[in-house]
């Protein structure tokens, strides 16, 4: 008598679980890696096309003392830290500016409110290689 052999048919699990777990663990991974990746840039490029940031970086292209302290052009060089707040006509900014020319590297700090337009209540340049603080609201 010949034995009869059933041939049983594993599932598609069973199967394919070895590649499928890893896969979509790694994919979970990214997709959450790429939700806070753009948190981080939405918030960056709030701050950067804030009008705060602009005139500030507009002071501080124009500025005589920080032009002949770092040369020209100046523009910002890295990442803008700090935070911004703004509701309709009003808020408030505290920003860290990284700039820099061709003759070295400062910080651009920022302290502002908004009451229709920007008034700054702080505007200054630290300069690293001199540690000389250069006031851009003083005329």
């Amino acid at each position: 008598m010949e034995d009869d052999y059933v041939e049983v048919r594993k599932s598609w699990w069973e199967r394919n679980w070895k590649w499928f777990v890893p896969t979509g663990c790694v994919s979970i991974l990214l997709i959450f890696v790429v939700f806070i990746v753009s948190i981080f840039f939405g918030v960056t490029s709030m701050m950067t096309n804030s009008d705060a940031y602009k005139g500030a970086m507009t002071e501080a292209q124009k500025n005589k003392l920080v032009i002949e302290k770092l040369g020209t052009p100046i523009e910002d060089d890295g990442m803008t830290s700090g935070n911004i707040s703004t509701n309709n006509d009003s808020g408030n900014c505290n920003l860290q500016i990284p700039i820099k020319g061709p003759k070295g590297k400062a910080t651009l700090f920022v302290v502002a409110e908004k009451k229709g337009t920007w008034k700054y209540s702080e505007m200054t340049i630290f300069v690293k290689a001199t540690k000389e603080e250069i006031d851009l609201l003083k005329k």
